[in-house]
């Protein structure tokens, strides 16, 4: 007979058959999922499967909605070798950008969830920086959070809401804990859109209240706010909780 056709074992159900339903009648406290780079061309579909991978989960094991946290994808700048100022020189799109942005929405659509910020141990040219102490803290913080209910500063500023006002936008942020701060000098990574979608580098600063305040000389009329929005970004808004 022919031979069988050779195929990558992440194909199909292979993965969840071979590795997650063996596991399904023991009894479980909680998931981390370290994954998403081989989704990162995907983000719209992943926005929809990683919920129901999820619920898929939790429905298997018929224990509940058990706390379920995610690593977020880490900065990559996919081995292109440029220097942080060929990097920063003007906002560009992004497919790992918008794989993270599935990630955070995931928070909406599924309960007991949360996602560990990497955006400060990525590694330019290594797919899976050396920093795993950084995020195990992390996610220690999330699972006290979320799996004991323990009331603590367990994450980064969240965003929460934008305001237009004339030609600034204010961000509004959960999370903020002891307070919001630029660490190493002035807010970067925060550029501004208007309604032809094209983003430029804006000005940002923190507030007394702990928004931010964005804006751009070449936007007059903004629309939209993005941070971070890089498959490498370089930022540094923290809160004082670190």
């Amino acid at each position: 007979p022919p031979k069988a056709p050779v195929m990558p074992a992440w194909l199909g159900a292979e993965l969840f058959n071979g590795m997650v339903a063996p596991l399904v009648p023991y009894g479980i406290r909680g998931v981390i999922s370290y994954q998403g780079e081989a989704n990162a061309d995907r983000a719209g579909q992943y926005r929809l499967l990683f919920p129901e991978l999820i619920k898929g989960w939790r429905q298997a094991w018929g224990q509940g909605d058990f706390p379920f946290l995610a690593v977020q994808l880490a900065p990559f700048d996919k081995n292109r070798n440029r220097t942080l100022e060929q990097i920063t020189a003007t906002p560009e799109d992004s497919d790992w950008a918008r794989l993270r942005e599935a990630q955070s929405l995931a928070a909406k659509a599924v309960p007991n969830y949360a996602l560990v910020v990497t955006m400060d141990v990525g590694a330019q040219n290594d797919l899976t920086p050396a920093k795993k102490d950084v995020i195990g803290s992390r996610l220690a913080l999330a699972a006290r959070s979320v799996a004991y209910g323990e009331t603590l500063v367990s994450s980064g500023p969240v965003f929460k809401e934008m305001v237009v006002q004339g030609d600034k936008v204010l961000v509004r942020f959960d999370a903020v804990g002891a307070g919001l701060e630029a660490r190493g000098g002035k807010l970067t990574g925060f550029a501004v859109g208007g309604e032809d979608k094209k983003f430029v580098w804006a000005e940002a600063q923190v507030q007394l209240d702990n928004s931010v305040v964005v804006s751009a000389a070449a936007v007059p009329k903004p629309v939209a706010v993005r941070y971070g929005w890089a498959d490498f970004p370089v930022v540094n808004l923290f809160n004082k909780d670190g």
